[in-house]
């Protein structure tokens, strides 16, 4: 197949780029040259790739091809092209989290989630950009430069998994990794257009995953359609020695759909006030289409969940100063100059200011306060029992019989860069919706909301299904059919 029907195979679901491979309809190797060509006439002016590597990529399009010609099967995911977000552990290239800290740095080992989309079959291009050490949720906390939204590169692609989404929007890649901690996979997915999904804490390795909140942490799949993003999942997912958070559980499923006729699902509506009109006007659309395919939605109540952005901002900062503390220039990370007299503690102080943003010693400042002496009962402990009057509320939820719930996903469709430049406590609330199911380890996507652009604003919206823990394929399901 000649190069331009490769790249129209690139705007198709993954189920039916790995068939087309599988069945020697397009070459894996043509494929990967069309998202290269893709990547070097868009990704100028929207920066949502930070580096590739092409020579790795082909050579490895080659032994796919050579498979298919075999009779072999490369995979579920065969010759899909994708990105990885920057966090992710490689042994090839380098791994920055998008920090001057890391500048330069190569990992000697790969994460296990980058493995499992390999051993699926699908070729990884390169690293995407990021808000640096995934603390962001706008694509302009990046010392590799501010991500633009596809849509409208006035506007933010939301974050911290900015380049990956806007990566899967621009139709760079048909597939790409990222990391949630607090939304970080489903509002840039929200602000892009496209399916976002976070798995139950434990589904996903996090073995190579660099750590921001590691209580909250998971890696996530970006697609354009629920069905890709849940073969995505169902590729990385499952148990890993390496990883002591990762549970032992049979697989997901979650990329057969099931049935959502009968399916209850919960409604919170007295935490929908104040989102913009067109939030409002996509999430009834988004509602709409459950009831078309069977689903009754019914009003639930959950009070507490009105604190968790309060609780997530004391308990992830808390674990990433914790977790940074090892990047003092001694150690790891970028040392800087030591000057004549100067004592250590002067280097690491110096070497720590150098390296890390704005944006991240922010939060660092704020986990070291709430961890100090005198203060850690009163913020750090109070807001784990806020944590767990959270998970309660889901709890009393599904124990009703609801399968899942139905939220926006964030309260607004993409701001404007710049918006919340001398805010970032308002840049903070619009993880509202989304910080819910990360302090309750539970599965959750992201779905664009039926109406594209006659929603408000023109830009797209998305509207978010959280359900049982590792019950992705009841989620995914649902998905699927707001977006059918």
């Amino acid at each position: 197949m000649t190069g331009g029907g490769a790249d129209a195979w690139l705007d198709r679901p993954v189920r039916e780029i790995a068939r087309a491979v599988r069945t020697g309809e397009v070459l894996c190797t043509t494929l990967v040259e069309a998202s290269f060509a893709r990547i070097d006439a868009l990704d100028e002016e929207i920066n949502a790739v930070v580096s590739l590597e092409r020579e790795r990529a082909l050579a490895r399009s080659a032994v796919i091809d050579d498979a298919v010609k075999r009779g072999e099967d490369p995979g579920a995911l065969a010759g899909v092209p994708a990105l990885v977000k920057d966090n992710l552990c490689t042994d090839w290239g380098t791994t920055t989290c998008a920090s001057m800290m890391l500048e330069g740095y190569r990992s000697p080992f790969s994460a296990t989630s980058v493995h499992k989309l390999e051993d699926a079959g699908a070729v990884v291009l390169g690293k995407a950009n990021m808000d640096e050490f995934a603390m962001g949720g706008s694509g302009e906390h990046s010392a590799l430069g501010v991500t633009r939204n596809p849509l409208d590169t006035s506007r933010s692609p939301g974050g911290s998994s900015s380049g990956s989404a806007a990566s899967v929007a621009s139709g760079m890649v048909p597939l790409a990794l990222g990391s949630d901690t607090g939304g970080s996979v489903r509002q840039p997915a929200s602000f892009c257009g496209v399916v976002g999904v976070k798995p139950t804490y434990g589904r996903v390795s996090r073995y190579g995953l660099v750590a921001f909140a590691s209580s909250l942490d998971q890696v996530g799949v970006l697609a354009r359609d629920a069905d890709s993003a849940a073969l995505g999942l169902s590729a990385i997912e499952g148990h890993d020695p390496l990883d002591m958070t990762s549970a032992q559980r049979g697989h997901s499923g979650c990329h057969e759909a099931r049935d959502v006729r009968g399916l209850k699902v919960g409604v919170p509506r007295a935490l929908l006030d104040g989102v913009d009109a067109g939030v409002a006007a996509g999430f009834e659309n988004a509602s709409s289409a459950l009831v078309a395919r069977g689903v009754e939605l019914v009003d639930v109540e959950m009070p507490s969940v009105e604190g968790a952005v309060s609780a997530y901002y004391v308990l992830a900062p808390a674990e990433a100063s914790s977790n940074l503390a090892r990047f003092d220039g001694v150690r790891y990370g970028r040392r800087a100059a030591m000057e004549a007299g100067a004592s250590v503690g002067e280097m690491i102080a110096r070497s720590r200011g150098e390296g890390f943003g704005e944006e991240v010693q922010r939060r660092i400042v704020i986990g070291t306060f709430v961890l100090s002496a005198g203060y850690h009962d009163a913020y750090y402990t109070t807001a784990q029992r806020v944590r767990r009057l959270v998970k309660n509320d889901f709890q009393r939820v599904f124990e009703s019989g609801c399968a899942a719930v139905l939220t926006p996903t964030a309260p607004s469709a993409a701001f404007e860069l710049g918006s919340f430049e001398n805010d970032p406590l308002a840049l903070y609330l619009q993880d509202a919706f989304t910080i819910p199911a990360n302090l309750a380890g539970l599965p959750s996507v992201s779905v664009p909301c039926p109406g594209g652009a006659s929603i408000g604003s023109g830009l797209p919206v998305g509207a978010m299904l959280t359900g049982h823990a590792f019950d992705e394929r009841t989620v995914m399901s649902l998905a699927g059919a707001i977006g059918t």
